[in-house]
């Protein structure tokens, strides 16, 4: 299958991020993934090219440093051509009461979490301008629309992607970029994973407290971004989308 549309996705080489780039690749995409662990994104890439035969190539990007997105930009357009997409999945956290957490602590999560969707996005609009075309979708999590116990600056960061998301949507509108948020439950990744060493209690209570009655699997948040990417989601924009099982209901 060969593919005309390129997306990116950050944090791409495991987790809920190699999930949405199978998802992509299922629908016909050509995927660059990103991450820190660039050998972890290569492998991703040839899984995808195997399973899917897509073009597919990972690349070892830092999204806390404008010149290495910057680079990445342009080592994607150079390569599999201009990007259509951007999945906005790379996210860290640590998990500890407030109290007992650092500035550094604050400062990395931000970085990557908040600072670096930003970094992204700037990074990628004007290449869509020019086409006028364009889909973004960024991860945040319900933990930024009811809190969560021990994330207080991962649940910060991730509001303000639920505001830089909606802002960023109207003003891009008139150059036919959507851009939309979705907003994970618990999901089994590392992150949960340290949630877990952080509470056993608070992780058991997780399941208890999800209406469908179980945790997410990262498949279980993919469809909703290749939705959102899709052509069927063209006159969607702005909108925040919880995949929690019902945790959180608006």
């Amino acid at each position: 299958m060969t593919s005309t549309r390129v997306a990116v996705v950050t944090g791409g080489a495991r987790g809920i991020g190699a999930a949405i780039a199978d998802a992509l690749a299922r629908d016909g995409w050509s995927v660059a993934v990103w991450d820190v662990a660039g050998d972890a994104a290569a492998a991703t890439a040839a899984a995808l090219v195997a399973d899917h035969g897509v073009p597919a190539t990972g690349f070892d990007v830092d999204i806390t440093s404008t010149e290495a997105v910057q680079r990445g930009v342009a080592a994607v357009e150079a390569e599999l051509g201009p990007i259509e997409a951007l999945v906005n999945n790379a996210g860290i956290d640590v998990i500890k009461p407030f109290i007992d957490s650092t500035e550094e602590e604050w400062d990395r999560i931000i970085a990557v979490n908040l600072k670096g969707t930003i970094r992204c996005c700037r990074a990628v609009l004007d290449g869509m301008m020019a086409r006028g075309s364009g889909r973004i979708v960024s991860i945040a999590s319900d933990a930024a629309r009811v809190g969560s116990s021990g994330e207080a600056v991962y649940s910060a960061t991730k509001g303000g992607v639920l505001s830089f998301t909606k802002t960023l949507a109207r003003e891009m509108a008139r150059s036919n970029i959507r851009v939309n948020c979705v907003c994970p439950g618990p999901t089994e990744t590392a992150l949960l994973a340290q949630v877990a060493e952080f509470s056993e209690k608070l992780y058991a209570g997780l399941s208890r407290a999800v209406p469908l009655g179980r945790t997410a699997q990262p498949e279980d948040i993919a469809p909703a971004v290749a939705f959102l990417v899709s052509d069927a989601a063209s006159y969607i924009t702005g909108q925040t989308l919880s995949v929690s099982g019902g945790l959180t209901m608006a």
